[in-house]
């Protein structure tokens, strides 16, 4: 069984595991859990995700709860639609980077960010105890959002401060930008995005009728489409998202791939170089995101605070400390300012007003980095993970351990992050070296202690 449920929200393969009743049980408790008498639906563009959204859409009506349907647009436009506008919660259906047999819910709370481990466990419970009533009297009506999400959405990303003041300089560079949004949610709202900053917009995979033309999660292994037509056009930059489109990386002008930790670290150095940026420059990344992120702020006399992984926690730690920027090693850029949400939209805007302001090449940009190096590996564990946590604590002698979301050791010149998986049997391992410092020691002891624990 293809079925997981998560802090993320909902996913499960097409078929026994993803089926109307199933949807239909999880939308009707989640509207009781959050005593919704309005919410928006979008979905990012698979083909499963029409019927889904009638499922969805009538169960809500049944509930008594009217509902806007925002129709295909990525889970930030539905973020900033319930953020901005008197909608009591949103729901995305989308499986983000997962393959087209997969789909999805996501929850969205009043405020446009998604549910909280509490939060998330009341819609659990209400599901699990059976008690859902879906069948009102009065069915509420479902309609088409009186506003257009999409001209929404961009307009809010590049009115928003650290964005708006370089959009002239933006403008004034005419970009050659290719982008690859999988044909999904990012095929429209994006090329709209950048043909306003006056880019010259070349689209492949840019046609929104969800049929993935390579594997949909946004990394350098499946991009080699994007990265021979950005070396073929002579393009400044190239763009890919994932299917619900919050995740952005990176292709330089010579076709090659940036790494996706460089995202965030390159947003990062776009707001703290801004000449309207607060003397506390502060951001947020997760525990696993690369130390890329904090070297950045460094360059301008910003820092950087670590939380668990997981966006809602990367945006309750930036609303706790008054955080300028935040986001995750894996593409995902939040602008506070704009709306608490991963947004490549944002994303996008940031890094060329970085490229525009600097008058460099974002080749340029990504070679200033140090030359850290990252591995990230995963092991079957079906062991006791306190233990296992306890047992690499005494052998690895460190004096900064951090156990808030598993286990991270940082040592002179390397960082190390262990963390059980929530949704398979699996041990995720992520390290990164800082300098010429022998960690091979090390990682090997913790693999034989991964092996051996029960």
């Amino acid at each position: 069984m293809s079925f997981v449920r998560s802090i993320s929200g909902i996913r499960a393969t097409l078929g026994d595991d993803m089926t109307p009743e199933m949807v239909a049980k999880y939308v009707a408790a989640f509207a009781k859990a959050t005593k919704s008498k309005k919410i928006a639906v979008g979905r990012d563009g698979r083909p499963s995700g029409d019927w889904i959204e009638k499922i969805v859409s009538w169960t809500l009506s049944k509930c008594g709860v009217e509902c806007d349907i925002l129709g295909i647009v990525p889970t930030p436009t539905v973020q900033l639609m319930v953020e901005k506008f008197d909608y009591d919660a949103g729901i995305v259906i989308t499986a983000s980077h997962n393959p087209e047999q997969w789909n999805g819910l996501k929850f969205l709370n009043s405020s446009g960010v998604f549910l909280n481990e509490a939060e998330n466990q009341k819609v659990w419970d209400i599901v699990d105890s059976g008690a859902i009533e879906s069948d009102s009297e009065n069915h509420a009506e479902i309609k088409f959002s009186e506003v257009e999400p999409i001209d929404f959405h961009i307009k809010s990303v590049t009115n928003s401060d650290f964005i708006a003041e370089r959009l002239e300089i933006i403008k004034s560079r005419k970009f050659k930008v290719v982008v690859d949004a999988v044909n999904a949610s990012g095929s429209v709202i994006i090329p709209k995005l950048l043909e306003s900053l006056g880019c010259e917009v070349i689209t492949i995979n840019c046609e929104g009728n969800g049929e993935f033309p390579h594997v949909p999660e946004p990394l350098p292994q499946y991009l080699t489409e994007l990265s021979a037509k950005v070396a073929e056009v002579g393009a400044d930059v190239g763009f890919a998202v994932d299917p619900d489109a919050d995740r952005l990386v990176l292709v330089d002008e010579s076709g090659s791939c940036v790494s996706e930790e460089k995202t965030i670290a390159l947003a990062i150095q776009s707001v703290m170089s801004s000449s309207i940026a607060e003397a506390t420059k502060i951001a947020v990344v997760n525990l696993s995101t690369s130390s890329y992120s904090e070297w950045a702020a460094r360059q301008f006399g910003g820092s950087v605070a670590r939380c668990p992984v997981g966006e809602i926690n990367v945006v309750s730690k930036m609303k706790e400390i008054g955080a300028i920027i935040g986001g995750e090693g894996s593409g995902g850029v939040i602008l506070p300012n704009c709306h608490y949400g991963r947004d490549s939209l944002v994303g996008i805007c940031l890094i060329l007003g970085l490229m525009a302001q600097s008058n460099r090449s974002l080749s340029e940009l990504s070679n200033d980095f140090p030359a850290y190096e990252m591995k990230k590996l995963k092991f079957d564990f079906t062991g006791n993970f306190v233990n296992l946590k306890s047992r690499i604590i005494q052998e690895i002698s460190s004096e900064n351990v951090n156990l808030e979301d598993g286990l991270r050791i940082d040592s002179d010149g390397f960082w190390i992050h262990i963390r059980k998986s929530n949704t398979e049997p699996i041990i995720r391992l992520i390290y990164e070296k800082l300098n010429d410092s022998n960690i091979d020691e090390t990682i090997n002891i913790i693999k034989s202690i991964i092996a051996e624990t029960e």
